[in-house]
């Protein structure tokens, strides 16, 4: 019941506070990917010990710029992946994650940047 509500995006920013500290990391990671978790919370999630918690906060298109730019210096290669793929993550991280030391990363963090330079190019600015 627990994990139904963590997803759940009705559910009340102070459940989904009270959630984000549940000794069961699944749930920890689920309420991460709740696009209505308010960012004190996903603040609090981006420093949490499993990488998958942090993960889906680096997936999530509500973390606002400042904990995607804190946690692109994450020591898991795939929360540093999945912050080059957030359309939120500012253009000065993905320059830096194309120097990553994982190739993943830079690839990742390239495609970013390319799809960014494409659109700019489309609608003409």
């Amino acid at each position: 019941m627990t994990r139904r509500i963590s997803l759940n995006l009705s559910t009340p920013p102070e459940v989904l506070a009270e959630l984000a500290r549940d000794e069961d990391w699944i749930v920890r990671r689920r309420v991460a990917g709740n696009l209505s978790i308010p960012p004190e919370v996903l603040a609090e999630l981006s420093r949490d010990e499993n990488h998958y918690v942090r993960r889906n906060v680096a997936l999530n298109l509500s973390t606002p710029p400042e904990i995607l730019t804190q946690l692109s210096r994450d020591k898991d290669y795939g929360t540093r992946h999945f912050i080059a793929g957030n359309p939120s993550t500012p253009v000065e991280v993905l320059l830096i994650l194309m120097v990553d030391d994982d190739r993943g990363v830079r690839e990742a963090a390239e495609r970013a940047l390319s799809k960014r330079v494409q659109c700019t190019h489309q609608s003409g600015g």
